[in-house]
């Protein structure tokens, strides 16, 4: 989860035949760059209403829409019933808003990204974008993902807050001081330089919120969530996910998709399915990644789908790295524009 400072999950983010391919020839960039694919909690009620003139877009939203049994599109747009804050609705919807809007910037022509990379969800993303996991099969699978998750730990034992303001070195000793036997709290995102996500039990995240004030935090902010993401909390949905994924066709990816868990780039089938399954326990190394990319010569990127959180992140990570956001087409070919050189 990330946090731009509110307290949601993380915001503290012509028709085509066929949607495996540009519909033009891809520019070709003046430099590598990578798509960054946003995470839960840049979702919002009418994420694609820009883009209601779109035949790709809305060619997505019915595709999902199938695979799902119910209608993402009226979902995503009158959100009637606030199912996009459940994280079983949450994941799929992002995972389409991200997909469409990726879909209409190949059927513009724009380049095709060096590497891709996703803020926990947007992983699965990024593996679409990559051509590893079919837009079917990532959808089906990220619903099943948010229902696991929610299952895994009752409603009320869980908690996640985001801590401003600390390092990283002190928000991992005060999980360790605020932990016991019976109650444990565990760094769970390291988004930027200054504001981590800590999660785990209630009581625990209470005490360690308490304790960072002390320490001096800028502020500590609880998220609206209840499952304690990234966590070895989320031991019985890695389990579930490990099965799941065995069911999955996945393919080997087309360019370089870093994992949130291990903070590197990789191309094996395997160690793609025990990077899935690994994120759910282990923490987002946001920053690292960041980090990676950039000492690897990355200078620009394009933060495919919803809102414009990791574009927030990215500045306070690396400040020479460019980063495009595609909330609107205007702004989606600006983004193509600037990565043609134009």
């Amino acid at each position: 989860m990330t946090s731009t400072n509110k307290t949601s999950t993380d915001k503290i983010s012509t028709d085509m035949t066929s949607t495996d391919k540009t519909a033009t020839d891809p520019t070709t960039p003046t430099a590598p760059f990578v798509f960054l694919f946003p995470g839960q909690g840049s979702q919002s009620k009418g994420m694609l209403d820009a883009f209601d003139d779109s035949a790709v877009v809305q060619q997505t939203l019915q595709e999902a829409s199938d695979a799902l049994g119910y209608d993402m599109a009226a979902l995503i747009r009158d959100d009637a019933d606030n199912q996009l804050a459940q994280t079983e609705y949450t994941q799929p919807a992002l995972l389409t808003a991200s997909t469409a809007v990726l879909r209409l910037w190949q059927e513009l022509g724009g380049a095709t990204p060096a590497q891709v990379a996703g803020h926990s969800l947007g992983e699965y993303s990024a593996l679409v974008a990559a051509g590893s996991l079919d837009f079917t099969d990532a959808v089906q699978l990220v619903a099943f993902r948010g229902k696991a998750m929610t299952e895994a730990v009752p409603a009320g034992i869980g908690s996640m807050a985001a801590i401003l303001g600390l390092s990283d070195e002190s928000i991992e000793e005060l999980c360790a001081e605020a932990s016991d036997e019976s109650n444990k709290v565990w760094a769970a995102n390291y988004n930027c330089p200054g504001q981590l996500v800590v999660a785990g039990h209630t009581a625990a995240v209470e005490r360690l919120m308490i304790n960072a004030k002390a320490a001096g935090a800028k502020r500590t902010l609880p998220l609206a969530v209840s499952a304690p993401s990234h966590t070895p909390l989320m031991q019985p949905a890695a389990d579930a996910m490990a099965a799941r994924l065995m069911e999955i066709t996945i393919q080997s990816p087309t360019i370089p998709v870093w994992g949130n868990a291990n903070a590197s780039p990789e191309q094996d089938v395997q160690n793609i399915r025990q990077a899935l399954v690994a994120q759910l326990i282990s923490p987002v190394r946001w920053t690292e990644t960041i980090q990676k990319l950039a000492a690897g010569g990355i200078t620009q990127a394009v933060e495919m789908g919803p809102g414009k959180v990791l574009s927030g992140l990215v500045r306070r990570i690396e400040r020479n790295m460019t980063v495009g956001v595609s909330i609107n087409p205007d702004q989606l070919q600006t983004s193509l524009n600037t990565i043609a050189g134009e």
